[in-house]
């Protein structure tokens, strides 16, 4: 019987970028994952489909699931010879109760393994501009569980922690912050200690409020503030409005969803996210080739026959290139035979078999592509047109005198996360804007979320056909000048300077 074994695995505090690298090769390889409510939705959006996803819902005073229950559910699907990820919220061994859930493991021979997660304590103040340790400030860091049960008293030596003259981090102390900064005072705490609240720091809901220990819970109170929430007292507090560099990202405090193709990095998304964008990437589509496709096989045999071929995706290029492969033809075959890409990224994808295009249209969609091919080829030029089972007509209509093969090479099956909710996220108004680079894309979104309200989706759109598809489903929408990713993104940045002068 094959035996399972687990990974215990920290999700980092919510920036799905402060995910280790060794976490993800670990998830990737997963066939059960139990995680957190507290694993950010860009980690959670990283669990391949393969594998079965279980909440747990662990979260201070609200679990789905008990401990023991879980720590069993655990070993069971471990004994069913299950590669098992717990995903854990920041660090598993920092008040996460991991150990707990490897005593059982222990006791039962299954083999495990520990993946330490960067843990809030240290990564929320600095994304706050707040450094933990300061040589002019204080040399010691202690972090402290401000989590009780309702009517016990703190088992904390407020005196030993004032004494220390260190950063004091509590965590899970929200709903006590008035024990907590009562506690410190009474202990002799200086009452001008500088103390901040830091809510969902490192996400886009990131939220800072600066105080000091006797005014701290007040401002609180004024403020507002939402849980997960840390609490730093010290005086390194008063250095954030100095350090600040998050809240400077053009992109700060936004929360971008974007959607792919399974397998395929988005260039939108790192653009997105070096502008400071909170980005949700939601693998949406998988892209199947059609099996046993004589026609491809034919156009493939008789490439001689074609002056042209265009690509209109990244998908198409790499099927067709699989099929020249499995076919037994040599890429000399493509020698004389002129080539057409829709846009930079089927070029990028078309480099890897180190052919670089004859034609990009300056405007990246269908029509565009359509309309330039027609006007530098030959009137008796044959059109070789790989791509998607349902493509745009719009390229036809262009190239409409030309014989065109137009040849469907894929066909593409809409996704969704079965660890993340993206109908929940909207209606929670906590997705900002939805990115769409294809009108393929707003359609596997919609496929996927049949039950929302498409009037709470602002979509920022690549181009009037993308636009188009999005405008019928009800959303509000917004179009790139160009049909370019840059021209997205410049469009998602005056989107989030508008939405942010709103609030």
């Amino acid at each position: 019987m094959k035996k399972g074994k687990v990974w215990l695995v920290g999700a980092g505090p919510g920036d799905r970028g402060l995910f280790t690298i060794k976490g993800r090769e670990v998830l990737q390889n997963a066939d059960v994952v139990l995680y957190d409510s507290l694993v950010g939705p860009g980690v959670l959006a990283m669990i391949p489909d393969t594998a079965r996803a279980i909440n747990v819902g662990k979260r201070s005073s609200h679990h789905t699931m008990p401990q023991w229950k879980m720590n069993e559910l655990i070993l069971e699907e471990a004994q069913k010879g299950n590669r098992v990820v717990r995903l854990k919220g920041g660090d598993p061994f920092l008040f996460g109760r991991g150990g707990e859930e490897l005593e059982l493991l222990a006791e039962n021979g299954i083999p495990f393994e520990v993946v330490p997660g960067i843990t809030s304590p240290i990564a929320v103040p600095a994304y706050n501009g707040i450094p933990v340790t300061h040589r002019d400030f204080t040399s010691s860091l202690h972090i402290i569980t401000g989590h009780k049960k309702a009517g016990d008293v703190y088992d904390i030596d407020f005196h030993a922690l004032v004494q220390t003259k260190g950063t004091l981090v509590f965590l899970m102390g929200i709903a006590s912050l008035d024990d907590i900064c009562g506690g410190l005072l009474h202990a002799g705490m200086d009452p001008h200690m500088p103390a901040a609240v830091l809510q969902k720091g490192t996400t886009a809901r990131q939220k800072r409020i600066i105080a000091t220990v006797s005014t701290l819970s007040e401002e609180v109170r004024k403020q507002g503030v939402e849980t997960p929430a840390i609490i730093v007292v010290g005086r390194v507090c008063t250095l954030a409005d100095t350090f600040e560099w998050y809240e400077k990202l053009p992109l700060a405090g936004y929360r971008v969803l974007v959607t792919r193709p399974r397998g395929l990095s988005s260039e939108m998304s790192a653009k997105l996210r070096t502008q400071g964008a909170d980005v949700l990437e939601i693998p949406a589509i998988a892209t199947v080739p059609i099996e046993n496709n004589l026609k491809l096989i034919h156009a493939i045999q008789n490439l001689r026959d074609y002056q042209w071929i265009a690509f209109t995706s990244p998908s198409g290029v790499k099927i067709f290139f699989d099929q020249m492969r499995t076919s037994e033809i040599d890429i000399r075959n493509l020698s004389g035979i002129r080539i057409a890409s829709i846009g930079k990224g089927t070029a990028r994808e078309l480099g890897k078999y180190g052919l670089i295009p004859d034609l990009i249209p300056p405007r990246y969609d269908g029509e565009a592509l359509g309309e330039w091919i027609a006007r530098k080829a030959d009137p008796d030029d044959r059109i070789l047109l790989p791509r998607a089972e349902i493509g745009s007509k719009a390229i036809l209509e262009k190239l409409k005198d030309f014989a065109v093969d137009d040849i469907p090479t894929y066909h593409t099956v809409s996704l969704s996360s079965e660890a993340v909710n993206e109908t929940e996220l909207f209606e929670q108004g906590e997705i900002d804007c939805a990115a769409f680079t294809s009108s393929s894309g707003v359609k596997a979104f919609l496929a996927a979320n049949p039950d929302l309200d498409m009037s709470l989706v602002k979509a920022a759109c690549i181009g009037k056909q993308t636009q188009a598809t999005a405008d019928a489903a009800g959303m509000k929408t917004f179009c790139a000048d160009k049909a370019t990713i840059d021209s997205l993104l410049e469009l998602i940045i005056r989107m989030h300077d508008q939405d942010m002068a709103n609030r």
